[in-house]
């Protein structure tokens, strides 16, 4: 399968099942476009008369004056002919070196994958059902996920990360995020467990890497030094340009967060070098000019960005709704523009959605089944209930068992072990399937009431950013060479 678009300038061609990335011409572009209309999908190997009548039609195409200058100015028609005859070569070469319409072999790998072991390697511990803030998008109700506030007694925490230890199998690298509602407003437990938990690697060979995700609101000296020492990453909750920001994300007496928040989070960037954090953001209707609260976080100074899309069902009247795909994509566009005169100036940021590891890039499980919710990735409630991720928990239906006994649901379990792309009907014919993994199980069955769909608006812009990655990856390239 191989996905070809323009963005840019550049002409890509993705050969989705290798990965490979191949930056083109304008006639390698459509000669390649022709293979996929006109030749066997078995082999991709031309016959003459699917040759000449490629030849023929690019001679039609191409031999007129808009066109000299890919023909360095020497337009005839025996010039494109021989520029058709070494695509064809070249072509031909990369159909044979396995970089080029190559045949799908992670379909054969899924069923081993079904059959793995299951180990828990992380855990999202939500140490606040409680927030002060009342952001207006909030799926946690405020912290309180469609049930009570309460805070993670020191126990349960304690018994979450001994339940992890347990449950980890040989793997010795174990993930823990402190998660809320807002986790600061339990910041003495935070701090209890990270000690208890670096007592237990050494007892049992065993590495944390704890993580914070923080509104800022509580966030101090004390909290920034013991992050710096403690957190492996820290995510700071702001969604752009002030009026943007503050109608969305305001405190419970309805007054706006950001003057509160933004001087600490800049220092907390820079007391980090610029590393290991995110500013996260999320976007809705009510601010479709995203890249401006891009750009806006990248004027602040901050390297590390992510401003994505709000998830709600459409009744809410800061819903994306299909109709603000085209906007939004062109917003992409936008911004991918922006990072690359920014690059160029020697003033370059990162930001999270497009950033694609092209030359290593993750594991074959992790590119089939994504994050692993419900598996290798629980969620952990304040008395110590277990569900598949953070965004499945007060549904009952996914209550998987708890802390203290363990997962109960292995029929959850197995269910979650099961969602692969290979699963979901709309992945199987789509081009970004081993960038995005399937897509979100909770945003899923949010919108389809199952694991095993996808999340339509979710996948259209999942696509476009995948696009736009690639070719900012090309226009480095390009820039490097």
């Amino acid at each position: 399968m191989v996905h070809q678009y323009k963005n840019n300038g550049f002409n890509i061609a993705l050969d989705v099942n290798s990965g490979m990335i191949h930056v083109v011409d304008d006639l390698v572009y459509d000669i390649i476009e022709k293979y996929k209309d006109i030749s066997d999908t078995k082999t991709y190997i031309l016959t003459e008369n699917e040759k000449d009548a490629i030849m023929n039609e690019m001679i039609a195409k191409y031999n007129r004056p808009e066109y000299e200058e890919l023909f360095d100015g020497n337009l005839n028609e025996e010039v494109i002919r021989g520029a058709v005859l070494d695509s064809f070569e070249d072509i031909n070469g990369l159909i044979k070196d396995g970089s080029l319409f190559t045949e799908d072999i992670y379909q054969q790998y899924i069923t081993d994958f079904k059959s793995r072991q299951t180990v828990v390697k992380a855990l999202c511990l939500h140490i606040a059902h409680d927030c002060n803030l009342a952001c207006r998008y909030c799926f946690a109700e405020e912290g309180e996920y469609h049930g009570r506030r309460d805070l993670m007694s020191y126990e349960v925490g304690k018994r979450a990360l001994d339940f992890l230890i347990e449950n980890s199998g040989s793997r010795k690298n174990l993930e823990v995020d402190f998660f809320g509602g807002e986790p600061l407003m339990n910041w003495q437990v935070v701090k209890d467990l990270v000690a208890y938990g670096r007592e237990q690697e050494k007892l049992h060979n065993k590495k944390f890497r704890f993580t914070l995700t923080t509104n800022g609101v509580l966030l101090n000296d004390e909290v920034m030094e013991f992050a710096n020492k403690e957190m492996s990453n820290v995510v700071l909750s702001i969604d752009g340009r002030k009026d943007v920001h503050d109608f969305m994300r305001p405190s419970r007496n309805g007054k706006g967060s950001y003057e509160v928040i933004l001087p600490k989070f800049i220092k907390l960037a820079e007391s980090r070098n610029q590393t290991n954090y995110y500013v996260r953001g999320t976007f809705t209707h009510n601010n479709l000019d995203f890249a401006e609260d891009v750009k806006h976080l990248a004027e602040l100074g901050f390297k590390q960005i992510s401003v994505e899309p709000v998830v709600s069902l459409p009744e809410e009247p800061y819903s994306i709704t299909e109709e603000d795909i085209p906007a939004i994509c062109d917003e992409y566009d936008k911004l991918a523009r922006y990072m690359l005169e920014m690059k160029k100036e020697g003033k370059d940021f990162n930001f999270f959605h497009f950033m694609i590891d092209l030359s290593g890039g993750p594991c074959v499980a992790k590119r089939l089944s994504g994050c692993g919710s419900g598996t290798e990735y629980l969620a952990v409630t304040p008395w110590g209930d277990l569900y598949p991720c953070h965004q499945f928990v007060g549904e009952d239906e996914f209550l998987m068992g708890n802390v203290f006994d363990g997962v109960k649901r292995t029929d959850t379990r197995d269910e979650f072990k099961c969602c692969n792309v290979y699963a979901k009907d709309k992945c199987k014919d789509c081009f970004a399937r081993f960038y995005c993994s399937g897509g979100c199980a909770a945003n899923s069955f949010k919108f389809h009431n199952s694991i095993n769909d996808t999340y339509d608006i979710g996948c259209e812009l999942q696509k476009k950013r995948v696009e736009c990655a690639i070719m900012l990856k090309a226009a480095e390239a390009s820039l490097e060479s």
